[in-house]
């Protein structure tokens, strides 16, 4: 499997993965969701993020990773942290390495921008997401608890 490095003719491919995303995951996992965004906003969003030079936007196995250097933190003046804010494998890659190969990549860019820290958010009940980020070595390190009214 080939993970690419996106250029703005992949923005509409982003966009596809992102809405399967937003479906198979948010769709079961939260009722809030405005499960319409990537098809609505999708586009300019991942344009902008295609031409930054802090964000990686990577293709492989008919999904996707967005990942993004998070700017300095004056209350942990010590941790250059990478964020993985999005990905998905599509649903024929799945259980194949893709995923594992997408967080690779996303590893070695981090560790090229001087990143020490690595961080993702996952749905507490995505059982699958959290197996699959705890193999590739996140730990847990910060629990948000939410109460819907």
């Amino acid at each position: 499997m080939t993970v690419s490095v996106c250029v703005p003719e992949d923005v509409p491919e982003l966009v596809k993965s992102a809405a399967g995303l937003f479906s198979e995951d948010a769709g079961r996992h939260d009722p809030r969701m405005d499960l319409g965004w990537p098809d609505r906003d999708g586009a300019a969003y991942y344009a902008e993020l295609v031409d930054d030079p802090d964000c990686l936007c990577l293709l492989a196995g008919g999904g996707h990773l967005i990942g993004r250097m998070r700017p300095p933190n004056e209350l942990r003046p010590g941790a250059v942290t990478a964020v993985l804010e999005s990905m998905r494998v599509g649903p024929a890659h799945r259980r194949s390495g893709v995923g594992a190969e997408l967080v690779a990549a996303f590893v070695a860019w981090a560790k090229e921008r001087g990143a020490n820290e690595l961080a993702v958010q996952a749905y507490a009940h995505n059982e699958g997401a959290l197996a699959f980020y705890h193999a590739q070595g996140f730990r847990p390190f910060e629990v948000r608890l939410a109460q819907s009214l």
